[in-house]
């Protein structure tokens, strides 16, 4: 399945934002996987006093946005898991902003970071390799508004691939 194959009803149009970057180079999970490497690679290749910047006050380093991604990935993957088995619980949000003061990513090595991030990538390719097409295609309510299992997947990737970006506009 790919991006294009998503219509506008499956998930928030807040996401476009993220939506945007993935396009149908490849399916859901080939792009699970190249964009992890692609992401690893990246981060690997900024050099080392980086990693604890902030660009301005207040703002996250960039270990503080890998664990938030970390964190993004954990939350749609648990709601793609749900809303895949038919749950149709109004699943609630969640506050990243308070996730990331208490993850105290900045103590932590960028390459516990990137472990973690590809432990978690993997065990989420074998989650969605391991549903069917009506797995995927199945919606459920997350923050208050429908969204399919499978746009959680692309909003995986498109979320990783905007963080990029924002690294590359305001770090690098």
């Amino acid at each position: 399945m790919k991006v294009s194959q998503l219509s506008k009803d499956e998930y928030n149009t807040y996401f476009n934002a993220y939506i945007q970057y993935v396009d149908d180079t490849w399916s859901l999970t080939e792009w699970l996987e190249v964009s992890l490497h692609e992401f690893i690679k990246f981060v690997q290749e900024i050099p080392m006093g980086k990693h604890d910047y902030r660009y301005a006050e207040g703002k996250w380093t960039i270990k503080d946005i890998i664990q938030h991604l970390i964190d993004a990935e954990r939350v749609f993957n648990y709601r793609a898991m749900r809303i895949s088995r038919g749950d149709t619980t109004d699943l609630p949000g969640y506050e990243q902003d308070d996730y990331v003061v208490t993850a105290k990513a900045n103590d932590r090595t960028i390459q516990s970071l990137l472990t973690e991030m590809s432990a978690l990538r993997h065990a989420t390719i074998l989650f969605f390799k391991s549903l069917n097409e009506d797995d995927l295609l199945k919606k459920g309510m997350a923050s208050g508004y429908a969204v399919s299992a499978r746009a959680l997947g692309f909003l995986i990737v498109g979320h990783e691939k905007h963080h990029i970006n924002v690294f590359q506009e305001r770090y690098l």
